[in-house]
């Protein structure tokens, strides 16, 4: 259980879902743990998340398999530094089981918790604090994204099949910023062998009927997913180094 005194004023919690194998990187290991600028990539990851004072602790949602990570980040220590080998089958499966595991540290219902793709290594602590700021007074909650700049293409066997209106359109990132009690719920049906819908937390809690707030983030902040993302994540690592 958490030592963190329980409250009335609600406290933010990261969780980090870090299950998967990347099967789209080309890696020969899982992609959270190839190594960018030195360490791996879910080092970065955590280390942004650290930054940020208003986090009272980070969840790391392990594989139950997984004998990687204490290894690939011997940093990520402490009081506020949790790991939980509860990963599921899929990411939302992965979030779903992290949340049981950050009640049973204490989160309260009222608390905020902001799930962050450990793929999204380029995260900057003040996109983060911006994301908590305009959301803690929200009914709702809502995420980092970014306004659609290119001109979006319909495939169709694999010429165009249409060009979709991209007014009004946006790109979806992490962290993404929920109350337990509402992100919990949400994401219930996953955990029922239900929810295919669920893309994202966003996702889960539309479908509730609730319209997140949209807070615009950086193109940095991209999810590292192919090949070549990894040399693009490389550099703009070391440059800002």
């Amino acid at each position: 259980m958490t030592t963190f005194p329980v409250g009335l004023t609600p406290r933010c919690f990261a969780l980090v879902p870090a299950a998967g194998v990347g099967a789209r990187s080309g890696a020969d290991r899982p992609k959270q743990y190839v190594p960018l600028a030195g360490q791996a990539m879910i080092a970065h990851t955590l280390a942004a998340l650290a930054a940020v004072p208003e986090i009272e602790a980070t969840l790391v949602v392990l594989s139950p398999e997984d004998g990687e990570f204490e290894t690939a980040v011997p940093g990520f220590a402490g009081a506020r530094a949790w790991v939980a080998r509860c990963g599921g089958a899929s990411r939302a499966e992965t979030v779903a089981n992290g949340l049981q595991a950050l009640r049973e540290r204490g989160v309260q219902a009222h608390d905020w918790v902001l799930v962050h793709d450990a793929a999204r290594c380029l995260l900057r602590p003040e996109w983060v604090r911006r994301l908590i700021a305009e959301c803690a007074d929200d009914e709702v909650g809502g995420l980092l994204a970014l306004p659609v700049a290119d001109t979006l293409k319909e495939a169709a066997q694999g010429r165009v099949g249409a060009t979709v209106d991209r007014r009004g359109k946006w790109a979806a990132q992490t962290p993404q910023m929920f109350r337990w009690g509402l992100l919990a719920p949400a994401l219930a049906p996953v955990l029922q062998g239900q929810g295919e819908h669920i893309t994202d937390e966003a996702s889960a809690v539309e479908a509730l009927g609730h319209a997140p707030r949209l807070v615009e983030a950086s193109m940095e902040n991209f999810k590292v997913t192919y090949p070549a993302d990894f040399a693009l994540a490389e550099r703009l690592l070391r440059s800002r180094a």
